[in-house]
């Protein structure tokens, strides 16, 4: 899919709206590129000569038309699609000026500076709330604008660390390769900007009642807390610390990877009738067997099951079980790496894949041709989320805004030459 190819009936259900992103790296970005989708006009402000750090997270690195790497980061792409980029130096009281006069028109400003960052340049909530009270203001920290760790640096990795998300993430330790893990992608940024955005959503509805904006503080440690979900209302209720299991599950039995004759596969059983269609297609008595006819049997019993089980999935190719299971209603896949995802039949009737065609130039590189991206899967039927351009290049949209704002030629000039923009 290409952005000819988006739907051009629709601006976007939050084309309404915009949002001034003062933030970078992931979670930031991430609830950005979200309201991008959605419509809304988000410019993208960065440093002059340097960008988002992520501009130079590489490798890897996006290709140039030839298929040599450029100095382009692959992960500045992942996040900040269907912005507009421009280039302020906000340690300047002129750059400091530029960017007041985008928040006094903004609906929307999110920024992940350390807690007070922004007060030296005049562009803290309060002072910009002075300016444009319908705005809302969202602030974005590791752990949070109050506490004891509020100055504190936080990125993902950490965080993981101390929420315990990592305590129940990999194999236990009286197993090879047991040991504390971190989830493979940066999941707490990433879920703090999903929280961000429906937060923003909220305020949005919020506003159209009271006419004002208002802050919002999202801290990556709340967020990470929050999404342990059952594993935090055990412990909650219990007092038992959940503990690493690999890929079984604490409360369902069987719902974990299984050998098979050529690799492995994924069984996730959710109740009794699964687990009994299971072994109707297995040949196997199993549910017959009080040790097993329940799912708190089956897990209280679980060091006796699932070695029986794996003595009899050892026997089918991993494409066999999914044949024979998947009729029957069994929860039953294969566990794929990336490129055998999005080779998946079923990734790509979805469209999961964006190429951005573009016609520009990065960083002196060769011209880049296309950057591809993971489509939304948010899916509207009347206002789905628009695809207008692809990941900016840094400044790309400079001169633009600045003459949205009133400056002339001239006075763009000027600011260029004083290295303001």
């Amino acid at each position: 899919m290409t952005e000819e190819t988006s739907n051009p009936k629709t601006n976007g259900a939050l084309s309404h709206l915009k949002v001034l992103d003062l933030s970078r790296v992931l979670a930031g970005p991430w609830c950005t590129q979200m309201l991008a989708d959605l419509g809304a006009d988000v410019v993208k402000v960065e440093r002059p000569g340097a960008g988002d750090d992520t501009r130079h997270w590489g490798p890897p690195f996006v290709k140039d038309e030839h298929g040599n790497d450029t100095d382009a980061a692959t992960y500045f792409t992942a996040c900040n699609r269907n912005k507009r980029s421009v280039t302020i130096d906000m340690a300047q009281p002129a750059g400091q000026a530029l960017i007041r006069q985008m928040a006094a028109q903004a609906d929307v400003l999110v920024e992940n500076f350390k807690v007070g960052g922004l007060r030296h340049y005049g562009l803290d909530y309060d002072s910009l709330k002075a300016l444009n009270p319908r705005l809302i203001y969202c602030s974005v920290t590791g752990f949070g604008q109050t506490g004891p760790y509020a100055e504190r640096a936080g990125y993902d990795l950490m965080v993981q660390a101390m929420s315990g998300m990592m305590s129940i993430t990999g194999r236990g330790d009286d197993v090879p390769g047991g040991g504390p893990q971190r989830v493979g992608v940066a999941v707490i940024d990433v879920f703090t900007g999903v929280y961000a955005c429906s937060a923003i959503l909220a305020a949005i509805e919020a506003r159209h009642r009271t006419g004002v904006g208002q802050h919002i503080d999202m801290a990556l440690l709340d967020v990470s807390m929050a999404i342990l979900a059952n594993q935090a209302a055990g412990f909650l209720n219990t007092g038992k610390v959940p503990q690493r299991q690999g890929n079984s599950h604490p409360s369902l039995v069987p719902y974990q990877d299984f050998p098979t004759l050529d690799g492995s596969m994924l069984l996730a059983v959710g109740n009794d009738g699964q687990f009994a269609r299971f072994c109707e297609a297995a040949g196997q008595p199993w549910a017959q067997d009080p040790r097993f006819t329940t799912n708190t049997s089956r897990v209280r019993h679980r060091s006796e099951l699932v070695p029986l089980m794996e003595a009899v999935t050892r026997t089918r190719t991993t494409a066999d079980w999914i044949a024979l299971l998947e009729h029957r209603a069994v929860p039953c896949g294969p566990i794929n790496d990336i490129g055998q995802a999005f080779a998946d039949a079923q990734v790509q009737h979805r469209g999961l894949v964006l190429n951005h065609e573009l016609a520009r130039t990065d960083s002196g590189q060769a011209a880049i041709k296309t950057i591809s991206t993971v489509a939304s899967p948010l899916r509207l039927a009347d206002t789905p989320p628009v695809v207008r351009r692809g990941p900016p290049a840094l400044g790309e949209h400079t001169a633009e805004v600045l003459a949205e704002l009133g400056l002339d030629a001239q006075a763009i000039a000027a600011l260029q030459e004083a290295k303001i923009v």
